[in-house]
């Protein structure tokens, strides 16, 4: 630019632009000298001397080296020789002619089919609700202790009387144990009063799972770096694994101490089981996640020496419960049976509107379909054209109801004694647990939980505890629906075919219908006695 009151213009350039164009020669240089390298342009080889013409014995020497460079050359010759035939030997083994029995690759296509059936047949094995049943009468089998994990959110609908009854009249003297889990979700006075309702019947053990764990090999990188930049957030901590494992320890020790403690974990679908086998073990071991269901068959997993614990499945929700249970605790809409947004409308009929509409920072809204449109626009849920995604809003909302993110909370009632327990068989139930060291454990967890604040939590009105399905006997597998093109074509075909009978068929039914005919009799219409009414059997002939 040509500066005012001046012959010359400025030179000067901003440092920004002046580094731009050092970085380009710079750039430009080393592009330069790799091409160089490239074409070998760059490397200059370096020139033989020879030998001088006075040194001793200089005829005997050049000979020498010359019979060495012979030798050299015949050998690679030799190399190479013996690679072409050996090459060429191979091809012909491969052109020759095979019978389909002797070929490798139609043996391995044959196995992969075979395997192929093999893991579909087993899927279709694993995801029946019989099967599932059964995984979890074997945990309940093979385990001394069981521990049923129960939601701190909603305690006493996660409880199974089912379950309960089966640990308790099972031979062996098994002791059932309550695990009350994501009590980080709910306010610290309701967790304090639903553990002292509960203590009146089962032990009862305060848990947060961490659900940050990952498996060995993370865990050995994560180790290079110090304790200041590890993950401390709020998911990463956990709480009432030691007092749990503290307490299955002094049990082993009193009941069996050379022997193996088995302890089965139980509980509805997405309670958190697999967690709970996680922070116990401190890794990674078994797979768990928002999405409900995972767990679909037993998995042992070694705690420590003498102590293992057994990872089951959820119990499968019987059909009976109330439509408020089954969608919280059970697979329906996983499975086909419901749909996402028939479960969202149940659970909001159960929620006072206001503390759901602040919980997700929404405005008023008429109906649960307007309710499942504004969070798909608020959380950007969005298909072409800007429609609003229904489905997967439906299914967000459902993972923060039954995972551990919303906080939410139901009223502690009085709870009596169910008519599979007594006095006795609680006293009995508890024997041999050390109860003190469980109540300073549950004191310790609490103080150090952070809680959530009462007005933050959303409450929600409990159905009693839900029923499941333990026998496989019980399970009733519902009809595959016909698809309704199937119907119209099956009844298109009946009205062109018509029903079709023989004359003598026709004949019989015709003197029945003489022999069994009707006789009505005449009601007279009216109050006129000079009222002409219909009478069948006088003006029909």
């Amino acid at each position: 630019m040509k500066r005012p009151k001046l012959k010359k213009a400025s030179k000067r350039v901003s440092c920004s632009q002046r580094y731009k164009i050092q970085k380009k020669v710079r750039d430009h240089h080393k592009k330069l000298k790799k091409l160089e390298g490239k074409k070998g342009g760059g490397k200059r080889t370096k020139k033989d001397l020879g030998v001088p013409n006075s040194a001793p014995f200089k005829e005997e020497v050049l000979r020498e080296a010359e019979t060495r460079k012979l030798k050299v050359e015949e050998e690679k010759e030799k190399r190479k020789q013996e690679k072409t035939d050996e090459r060429a030997k191979r091809k012909k083994e491969r052109d020759a002619p095979r019978s389909e029995s002797e070929n490798p690759k139609a043996k391995k296509a044959r196995m992969d089919t075979d395997e192929k059936e093999a893991s579909k047949k087993s899927v279709v094995k694993t995801y029946t609700k019989q099967f599932l049943c059964s995984e979890i009468n074997k945990v309940i089998d093979q385990s001394d202790v069981i521990l049923e994990v129960l939601d701190a959110r909603d305690p006493l609908g996660y409880r199974c009387p089912q379950l309960e009854e089966a640990v308790l009249t099972r031979p062996g003297n098994k002791k059932l144990l309550l695990v009350l889990t994501k009590i980080d979700l709910v306010p610290q006075e309701n967790v304090e009063k639903w553990i002292q309702c509960l203590e009146k019947e089962f032990p009862v053990v305060a848990f947060k799972a961490s659900t940050q764990l990952v498996d060995k090999t993370v865990q050995a990188k994560k180790q290079r770096f110090p304790d200041s930049l590890l993950d401390k957030s709020r998911a990463s901590l956990a709480f009432g694994n030691t007092c749990l494992l503290a307490l299955l320890e002094s049990y082993r020790a009193t009941s069996n101490p050379e022997g193996t403690l088995k302890v089965g974990v139980v509980g509805f679908p997405n309670v958190g089981k697999s967690s709970v086998v996680n922070t116990m073990k401190g890794l990674r071991v078994c797979n768990a996640g928002v999405k409900r269901g995972i767990t679909k068959c037993m998995q042992d997993v070694f705690i420590q020496k003498n102590l293992k614990l057994y990872d089951s499945p959820g119990i499968v929700a019987s059909p009976s419960n109330p439509p408020a249970s089954m969608a919280l605790r059970s697979l329906q809409v996983e499975e086909g049976e419901e749909k996402a947004l028939e479960a969202v409308r149940t659970l909001l009929k159960q929620c006072d509107k206001v503390q759901v509409m602040l919980q997700y920072n929404l405005p008023d809204y008429r109906n649960s379909l307007e309710f499942i449109t504004l969070l798909a626009k608020k959380r950007g849920y969005l298909m072409k054209g800007g429609v609003a995604n229904m489905e997967q809003s439906a299914t967000t909302f459902l993972d923060d109801w039954t995972g551990a993110k919303l906080s939410y909370h139901c009223r502690v009632e009085g709870l009596s004694l169910p008519p599979y327990l007594s006095e006795t068989v609680v006293t009995e139930n508890k024997k041999g647990l050390n109860l003190i060291k469980l109540q300073t454990g549950n004191e310790e967890t609490r103080q150090g939980v952070k809680y959530p604040n009462k007005a933050s939590s959303i409450s929600l009105i409990s159905k009693g505890p839900t029923a499941g399905l333990l026998s496989p006997t019980n399970v009733v597998q519902k009809p595959v629906p016909i698809p309704r093109e199937e119907v119209k074509e099956i009844e298109e075909l009946d009205r062109e075919s018509g029903p079709v009978e023989d004359t003598k068929d026709v004949q019989k039914t015709d003197n029945k219908n003489k022999s069994n005919k009707v006789q009505f009799q005449s009601v007279p219409v009216g109050t006129s006695p000079n009222n002409d009414a219909y009478d069948f059997n006088t003006d029909f002939q």
